[in-house]
């Protein structure tokens, strides 16, 4: 059914100031630092990385590799050296995601996986809100962003106070939140949801309105999946809301044997042109499946080039967007991470508590 009711900032007069963040990045630790190893390109750099360009040859032109072979060696050794775990998203680009890290996926895939590591520490290869929530499932373990202006436009579209004052609009209406928002929104909510799990989530609870936040595209296909009145925030992913479907409709002009698949936090006219809507692992899972001849895979571009690595008989056609918040990570900023031990994350505990519990409610939720 169609969304009841979709809301913002501008909604509430009484909104009140954004208060300090009591998530905390902190700096690279006193005495950390281990010494810049060689970033030279040797034949023992070649020698020690072929298997690693072995992975990523169809989409890294071996003019480039050289550039980045050194780097990539520096850091599986420090990362050894270090006890660490590199966790990246699938927005990740290829010299990340298949070089580097050791646990790629969505957002929430990654934290759950670290949960079963035995590392001290861990690098998170994403955007701020997903270093938070690697800290909300493993409070004990040193959790680290190499840049933290790796923000997110759906995180910054809603605060605490304004799950708050939904809440004062509508009494007794549980509320769930995407797991792209950030630890204070986390504990102020009933519970979390992915983009592969939402409509579960939402039926899970056995109520006839749910207010469901901050993704507005996320919440119109949740609405149309359920009976269930979708109560919607304003918010939205950069990324995913510039596509538009005239230009899917062009792109089928142009090749009626294109397969298109697209992430629902993109806006409905591009669902209705797509052949499937999925979760990143989702869309990936499907290309392997089915093993179209040529795709377009509507979200973000590096994910393109990480399926295109794994698969290279599938032909990309690449209207995709960028993530600037995803680029801020970088081979060298990793390195640095690792070096350094920086940027900590922490969250103040009281809060980490009640976040925790809502990500964990929807961790434990029967299949």
């Amino acid at each position: 059914m169609p969304i009841t009711g979709i809301y913002g900032p501008d909604d509430f007069t009484n909104r009140p100031q954004a208060q300090t963040a009591r998530t905390h990045v902190m700096p690279a630790r006193t005495g950390a630092a281990l010494p810049m190893p060689s970033l030279e390109w040797t034949p023992e750099v070649e020698q020690a990385t072929a298997h690693l360009y072995e992975r990523v040859k169809h989409v890294i032109p071996p003019i480039e590799w050289p550039l980045m072979a050194p780097t990539i060696k520096a850091i599986n050794e420090l990362k050894r050296a270090r006890n660490a775990v590199i966790l990246a998203h699938n927005y990740q680009t290829p010299e990340i995601f298949h070089c580097v890290a050791d646990i790629g996926g969505d957002s929430l895939q990654l934290a759950v996986e670290a949960t079963k590591v035995k590392a001290d520490i861990i690098v998170q290869c994403g955007v701020h809100f997903m270093a938070e929530t690697s800290k909300l499932l493993n409070p004990d373990k040193t959790v680290l962003i190499p840049d933290q202006r790796a923000g997110c436009s759906l995180a910054a579209s809603i605060t605490g106070a304004d799950v708050r004052l939904l809440r004062e609009k509508f009494p007794g209406v549980p509320v769930v939140a995407y797991v792209n928002t950030s630890a204070e929104v986390k504990a102020e909510v009933d519970i979390c949801c992915t983009s592969s799990n939402a409509v579960q989530v939402v039926e899970s609870l056995n109520a006839p309105s749910v207010i469901f936040l901050p993704d507005r595209y996320l919440a119109s296909y949740v609405a149309s999946k359920t009976d269930v009145k979708i109560i919607a925030w304003k918010g939205a992913c950069e990324v995913h809301e510039r596509f538009t479907g005239d230009e899917l409709r062009s792109l089928r002009e142009a090749d009626p044997s294109v397969q298109i698949i697209a992430h629902p936090e993109c806006p409905p006219d591009v669902l209705a042109e797509a052949d499937f809507t999925g979760s990143t692992a989702h869309m990936i899972n499907w290309v392997r499946a089915k093993r179209p001849k040529r795709l377009v895979m509507i979200t973000e571009c590096s994910m393109a080039d990480n399926v295109h690595a794994e698969l290279p008989d599938v032909e990309m056609l690449r209207p995709c967007n960028l993530c600037p918040h995803m680029k801020r990570i970088t081979l060298a900023n990793i390195l640095e991470s690792l070096l350094t031990l920086g940027e900590e994350v922490t969250i103040e505990p009281e809060l980490a508590v009640r976040a925790r519990r809502s990500v964990e409610r929807m961790i434990n939720l029967k299949n």
